[in-house]
């Protein structure tokens, strides 16, 4: 373990020099095609076995080590998001409106430069190590649900993967056994009232006036229809209805999403969303059009992998707390691994310590302690190495 934090440590200026490419050319969800061949061309020049286009732009990479093992996936996503970059840093993105805000360049970096240090000591890896670069995690359906259906898992005993945490003090690793993340669902409202002169409101169905009651009333949906001990998320995020200053609108239109972490909650706020549209245009006598897609399931882990990795993460360098961390209500399909094969995902503390007013995730402003890339690569490594020698060891044993 010495051997390979030791090999990180060098390689430090190696993987903040990947993390600054990725940063400054970002490429969004089922368009990272110049990323996926930069990730595909590192690992053949260390000379790994890769899979191209799995899944879409998803890329595999292999290290079989020299000794028999477990079959053990490392995750690291690699898309952008569609956000004006507002930073001024000298790697600041050359792609006009997109940017790395969520730390997916820091996750690629990372376990490139993990597969580096381990490919080094290939002749004392037991078993075999799956690099998965995934594409498309920030837009559903996703990069990982497509991975899955072409063979990303095919083998594997069980998956680890982190995400570096901007709100969240360097040197501090959050875990949690169960559901951690939510499930990040998606709902489209067009409301359908008859248009007219702003100075004869009467002989008009103003769609504004009913989409503002309409927002109201959903509130009401978490506030009042679900247990207060239950967890749930209703947020209108755009409310549109353009025209001319005298002329009220003739439709309106709203986007929102829902957060759940139970599926029968989640299924009573598709179907109570639709009642409240229904009544609420029923009484300003207007019609509507309703869609709710769903994105990813809840992230749940797996307690034996979640408790083994939050054991050993105490013992890596530059990590000074381990914490169980609350569930967040932000989506991740990381979710659908964990459906197939056992595994965790946990989060590693990047908010620097000389910087109190962090900007948080999907942020124009958005940043990363460097520090924290090395910190995830030491993690996810002791996490592979450790699990590989202790399922060597119940090999053994039996």
């Amino acid at each position: 373990m010495d051997q390979l934090f030791n090999k990180l440590d060098e390689l430090y200026g190696e993987i903040v020099d990947i993390r600054r490419h990725l940063h400054e050319y970002p490429e969004l969800s089922f368009e990272e095609v110049e990323t996926a061949e930069y990730i595909a061309l590192f690992h053949e020049n260390i000379g790994h076995e890769v899979r191209r286009n799995v899944g879409g732009n998803g890329v595999l990479a292999y290290l079989k080590g020299h000794k028999p093992g477990p079959t053990i996936a490392l995750r690291a996503d690699f898309d952008a998001l569609p956000i004006q970059e507002q930073t001024d840093v000298p790697f600041k993105s050359k792609n006009d409106g997109v940017m790395h805000a969520c730390g997916h360049d820091g996750h690629t970096a990372s376990l490139l430069g993990l597969a580096k240090a381990l490919n080094s000591m290939q002749s004392e890896i037991e078993g075999t190590i799956v690099f998965l670069h995934q594409h498309a995690e920030e837009l559903p359906p996703g990069g990982a649900i497509a991975m899955i259906e072409d063979g990303c898992l095919d083998g594997v005993d069980v998956i680890f993967g982190t995400h570096l945490q901007a709100q969240m003090p360097l040197g501090e690793i959050g875990y949690r056994s169960g559901p951690l993340q939510a499930a990040p669902d998606r709902f489209d409202i067009k409301i359908l009232g008859r248009g007219g002169h702003a100075a004869s409101p009467h002989d008009t169905k103003d769609s504004i006036v009913i989409g503002g009651q309409l927002i109201n009333n959903l509130q009401q949906i978490v506030s009042r229809r679900i247990d207060p001990l239950e967890s749930a998320v209703v947020s209108i995020c755009n409310f549109e209805a353009k025209n001319p200053y005298n002329v009220i609108a003739d439709t309106a239109e709203m986007t929102g999403t829902v957060r759940t972490f139970k599926e029968d909650i989640r299924s009573f706020i598709e179907e109570e969303i639709e009642r409240v549209i229904k009544g609420t245009c029923l009484v300003s006598g207007a019609d509507y059009e309703y869609s709710y897609t769903r994105g990813y399931p809840t992230t749940v882990n797996h307690e034996e992998e979640t408790n083994f990795v939050a054991a050993l993460a105490s013992s890596v360098p530059g990590v000074e707390d381990v914490r169980e961390t609350a569930p967040v209500m932000g989506g991740e399909d990381f979710s659908y691994y964990l459906q197939h094969v056992k595994g965790t995902f946990f989060f590693t503390g990047a908010q620097s310590p000389d910087n109190t007013e962090a900007y948080p995730h999907h942020h124009p402003k958005f940043d990363i302690d460097e520090q924290a890339l090395l910190i995830a690569a030491k993690a996810l490594g002791r996490a592979a190495l450790n699990y590989a020698k202790k399922d060597q060891s119940a090999i053994n044993a039996s």
